[in-house]
C-alpha cells in the first residue's frame, strides 16, 4: 500500500510538471487548489499534498498559508533540498531515465579519494564512470568511487537501466546524506566525447561526498552536467531555518561606589 501511495503521488507530480512545461500553468498562474486536484484525479488530499510538496521543494511553485500554488519555473530543476537519485529525479519531471557504462573496476585509491572516503591512498575501492540519458540525449558524466561494502554490489546491477540508490537500498546500503560543491569547469576532450558537446564549452561540475545513516562514507563523485540543461536550486526557508535577531542591550550602568562623587 505505501509503494502504491509513493506511486500516486509522485505519478500527479510529474503530470504537473508536464502541464507546466507544455504551458498549460504557465509562471506566475496558479495551480487548481488541493479540492480541485483530488476530485479531479480522484485522489486522496493528502495525496495531492505530498505531489505539491515535491514540486515546491524543487522550486517549480511557491506555497502561501491560505492561498493557491504559483508556478515559479519551469521543470528540468534538480533540488538539493532532498537527497534523490538522478533515475527518481529524471522520473519526476516526465523524462526516461538512462545511463551508459563507459568503466566500471576495482582499482587503488587516490590521495583525494581516500580522504573522502576514509581510506589510506591504495586501498581498493570500485570506480565507475557512467554517462546519465535524458530520454536518450546525455546530460551528465558521472565519474564515482565507491567504498567496497558498495561498489562490489555494482556488478549484479544494470547500470543502464537501474537506480544504483535504489537497489542498494534493496540491500541495506542506504545513501542517507550528501554534501554537494557545485562549480563551473571547460568540457575537457573525454567530456565532449562522453557529453556529445564541443571541447571547451563551460559545463557544470557537482563534487559529491555520500554517507550512510552512521555517518560512514559511501560515494565520493564527480559529476558533469551539461550547463543549459539542468539547472539546480537551493530553496531557504524563515518557517525551516529562523533567522535570530539579536537586539543589542546597552550595559548596566554600575553605581558608583558608597561616599563617592556624582
Amino acid at each position: 500500500m505505501a509503494a502504491e501511495n509513493a506511486a500516486l503521488y509522485q505519478d500527479l507530480a510529474a503530470g504537473l510538471r508536464r502541464a507546466i512545461g507544455d504551458g498549460t500553468y504557465p509562471p506566475g498562474s496558479q495551480l487548481p487548489s488541493e479540492h480541485e486536484l483530488a476530485r479531479v484525479h480522484g485522489l486522496a488530499r493528502s495525496t495531492v499534498r505530498r505531489a505539491l510538496g515535491i514540486l515546491a521543494e524543487d522550486g517549480v511553485i511557491a506555497t502561501q498559508q491560505g492561498a493557491r500554488r504559483t508556478v515559479l519555473a519551469q521543470p528540468r530543476v534538480q533540488s538539493f533540498s532532498r537527497l534523490r537519485s538522478f533515475s527518481r529525479w529524471a522520473q519526476s519531471i516526465g523524462e526516461v531515465p538512462g545511463g551508459r557504462v563507459e568503466l566500471l573496476e576495482r582499482r587503488a585509491a587516490t590521495e583525494t579519494q581516500a580522504r573522502e572516503l576514509g581510506l589510506a591512498a591504495g586501498d581498493p575501492l570500485v570506480y565507475l564512470v557512467r554517462v546519465r540519458l535524458l530520454s536518450g540525449v546525455p546530460m551528465m558524466i558521472e565519474r564515482t568511487a565507491y567504498a567496497e561494502r558498495a561498489g562490489l554490489r555494482l556488478s549484479f546491477l544494470d547500470l543502464e537501466r537501474e537506480s544504483i540508490s535504489e537497489r542498494l537500498e534493496e540491500h541495506g546500503i542506504v545513501f542517507a546524506h550528501a554534501e554537494h560543491t557545485i562549480d563551473a569547469v571547460n568540457a575537457s576532450a573525454e567530456d565532449a566525447r562522453l557529453l556529445e558537446i564541443e571541447l571547451g564549452r563551460a559545463i557544470l561540475r557537482e563534487r559529491r561526498r555520500t554517507t550512510d545513516p552512521q555517518g560512514r562514507p559511501l560515494e565520493w563523485s564527480e559529476d558533469r552536467y551539461i550547463g543549459d540543461g539542468v539547472a539546480f536550486t537551493v530553496r531557504n526557508s524563515l518557517a525551516l531555518a529562523p533567522l535570530t535577531r539579536d537586539r543589542a542591550v546597552p550595559p548596566t550602568p554600575t553605581p558608583p561606589p558608597t561616599g563617592s562623587a556624582p
